[in-house]
């Protein structure tokens, strides 16, 4: 074994209440790595397709290759790799772009030395690479996307992830307006403290939509999507926010949000007709504001990154 080629999924993270501490996978789209044992040390990246020419060749400050220089500081090993990347996800799109990239490297070199790791221990490794791409370690892009289903983070110190799965026939609808939206832009907007009175009413949000989810409770889940932090400070960098929303509940949608920090936008509905209905409902009204859109529709990604080929 010489080479092993991973595909890491797209994320939904926050969830609507969840800021920072909630987040889903979905089937496709998402980013594929393949990494090759070189004869000596170095890490090297050498070649990235998809991107525009946008991500760096320098190995300290692209994802994929920072989680693998974690990874191999963990278990102790100098062996060297080549990478290459296939991105196919559009950045700054709220879909968890980086932390895609990140996970599907670590599941390659994982594989590659014997998967002395498991899903739960690569979560720091991949939190070291968001925290190059914006900033911030975060997990509730890299965990969903490592392990699939529902994942919440209960806790940072110590990390504290716990996976949900998710309902059986739950379908996501994602839809990516023609727009880039760096992450530190959208924290940049968001306020330093909340009102007692919005802690409450976010706290009792996260914890019907867990309840929901476990039951599972359709009507619960819905009347917990919703956010009174983050949303209403960022839903000013999507034109027709607002009008989205009403536009994805009228054609049948449990609820409506920001996918991670935007411009995506996401909505849970309980049949793919219907989530299919409601991604045309949301590129109408996008191209009322002559924003172009990709839309995806699929279930819950109850299984996370995965190998796709084994050289």
């Amino acid at each position: 074994m010489k080479s092993v080629k991973a595909f890491a999924p797209a994320t939904v993270a926050n969830v609507c209440c969840g800021f920072d501490i909630l987040g889903f996978a979905v089937d496709a789209p998402g980013d594929e790595v393949k990494v090759t044992l070189r004869n000596d040390s170095e890490i090297k990246i050498k070649e990235i397709i998809g991107d525009e020419g946008k991500l760096p060749y320098e190995v300290e400050k692209n994802t994929a290759s920072v989680a693998i220089i974690s990874f191999l500081k963990k278990i102790e090993s100098k062996q060297g790799v080549d990478i290459e990347l296939v991105k196919n996800l559009p950045l700054g799109s709220g879909m968890g772009s980086s932390a895609a990239s990140g996970v599907a490297a670590l599941i390659a070199i994982n594989h590659l030395m014997g998967n002395p790791l498991t899903r739960n221990q690569l979560v720091p490794h991949a939190m070291e690479a968001e925290r190059i791409a914006c900033g911030a370690a975060h997990a509730d892009n890299v965990a969903p996307s490592l392990l699939g289903g529902f994942v919440l983070v209960r806790d940072y110190d110590p990390l504290d992830v716990i996976k949900i799965e998710a309902v059986e026939n739950l379908y996501c609808t994602l839809v990516h307006p023609h727009l880039e939206l760096k992450t530190e832009d959208s924290r940049k907007v968001l306020r330093h403290s909340v009102t007692l009175k919005d802690a409450i009413t976010q706290s009792g949000n996260i914890a019907g939509l867990m309840i929901g989810l476990l039951k599972p409770d359709y009507h619960l889940i819905s009347r917990s999507l919703k956010d009174v932090i983050a949303e209403p400070m960022r839903s000013v960098f999507i034109p027709g926010f607002n009008n989205l929303r009403q536009i994805a509940m009228e054609a049948g949608a449990l609820g409506f949000g920001i996918s991670g920090s935007g411009p995506t936008v996401f909505a849970l509905s309980q049949s793919e007709t219907k989530a299919q209905q409601i991604a045309e409902a949301i590129q109408v009204e996008f191209l009322r504001h002559k924003l172009n859109t990709d839309p995806y529709v699929s279930k819950v990604n109850q299984e996370g990154a995965k190998v796709l080929t084994v050289d």
